[in-house]
């Protein structure tokens, strides 16, 4: 029974291990300016807890063959522990854990808390149960005044974040169900919820932040690559939560000026 019981841990560990280093179950192509960083932060953890992961649990499964049942009573031997080797785990751990934290922290931090990029682009975004609604301001770069009477989720597009019709610098806000945006120039995200929590997560540009009722949460991430990418809700938000997505179009210049230009004439 030892034995079949440490064959069967050291099969699943070593199989478990293989979908991992041959990346088998891995992320989508990095398409945004920190996705090469953050991906290599993930490697890193990855190879670091992978070595611990095996190392425990080879030994679970040594253990479970040396302490085997030998169909022969033998005096009970008790351990009152070893305080030396419980120091010495728990500083490796500290130390591993604070490691990979301050190695992450300064693109974490990069993104939410330094200024966007001179000419970045302004979208907000706002989640509601259960959809994303994405607005650009007007020539005057200011978004125009919403208000929480105005909101009607049914009725979609600018009723659906409730503009302001009037307020002067709502007239020339565009409100669109999928977000557009250049290559190569940073995104001035600002995150809105309406009813409850979500979180706008975009797998290929490894952004991903909780949308909060109350708070207007800034953020910047530029995409590098053009196509198009799912957008999804990571915070389980209420039953249509499996059903809340929505669309990124990464384009050139060119076609986002063009796609905002018809925007403004559909609004004239």
């Amino acid at each position: 029974m030892g034995l079949a019981l440490l064959a069967l841990i050291w099969l699943i560990t070593f199989v478990s291990t293989y979908f991992f280093v041959a990346k088998t179950w891995w992320f989508p192509v990095g398409a945004s300016a920190s996705a090469a960083w953050i991906d290599h932060q993930f490697a890193v953890t990855f190879i670091l807890m992978g070595i611990v992961f095996v190392a425990a649990q080879g030994a679970l499964g040594l253990f479970v063959w040396q302490y085997r049942d030998r169909g022969a009573t033998q005096p009970v031997h008790y351990s009152h522990g070893n305080a030396k080797l419980e120091i010495i785990w728990t500083v490796l751990t500290a130390v591993l854990f604070i490691g990979l934290n301050l190695m992450g922290s300064r693109v974490w931090a990069t993104e939410r808390f330094d200024p966007p990029e001179v000419g970045a682009v302004p979208v907000e975004a706002t989640g509601l149960q259960f959809a994303w609604y994405f607005r650009y301001p007007g020539p005057d770069g200011k978004y125009g005044r919403t208000k929480a009477e105005l909101e009607d989720a049914s009725a979609g597009g600018e009723s659906a974040v409730g503009l302001d019709p009037s307020d002067a610098a709502s007239k020339d806000d565009i409100v669109s169900g999928t977000m557009y945006i250049p290559v190569n120039r940073e995104v001035d995200l600002a995150l809105r919820a309406q009813d409850v929590i979500h979180s706008l997560f975009i797998p290929s540009m490894r952004f991903k932040q909780d949308a909060v009722p109350g708070l207007i949460i800034h953020m910047h991430f530029k995409p590098i690559q053009t196509g198009d990418y799912e957008i999804a809700c990571a915070e389980l938000c209420g039953l249509g939560h499996y059903k809340m997505h929505g669309m990124l179009k990464v384009v050139s210049q060119e076609e986002f000026d063009k796609w905002l230009a018809s925007k403004e004439a559909e609004k004239q």
